[in-house]
């Protein structure tokens, strides 16, 4: 079992930066897939970015890529989820998620997933 719990939301001009930060408990988080989604008011759950456990493969949604970076750190176990360049469309509420999957896997859909956070708000202003 493993309990995700997200923080760094907030509101924020179009063009700034936002980090999110996912903390993860257990001792086994270095064994987990981990991705990031978001949902916007009325749409559906959708793929952002994701990372293997072993860190060496990511990837991400065309409508992030060059504007945001997803990291982990092990030791801390702590995903992180770096947002610049904001827009106005990126705004919804952005979940990570987390797979036990030793590998160099990504997972990108939301049905791969087992454990979910609760969420943090993120609203970027035009």
């Amino acid at each position: 079992q493993v309990q995700l719990v997200e923080s760094g939301g907030g509101l924020v001009q179009a063009g700034g930066s936002l980090r999110l930060s996912c903390a993860a408990s257990g001792r086994t988080f270095s064994r987990h897939a981990m991705g990031w989604f978001r949902q916007a008011p009325g749409l559906e759950r959708e793929f952002v970015t994701a990372i293997s456990s072993t860190g060496v493969n990511v990837r991400y949604a065309d409508s992030v890529k060059g504007r945001f970076t997803i990291s982990r750190n092990n030791a801390k176990t702590t995903l992180y989820l770096q947002m610049d360049s904001l827009k106005p469309e990126d705004t919804a509420v952005y979940y990570c998620a987390a797979r036990p999957l030793d590998s160099n896997v990504v997972l990108e859909r939301t049905g791969q997933y087992d454990y979910w956070g609760q969420g943090t708000q993120v609203t970027v202003s035009s």
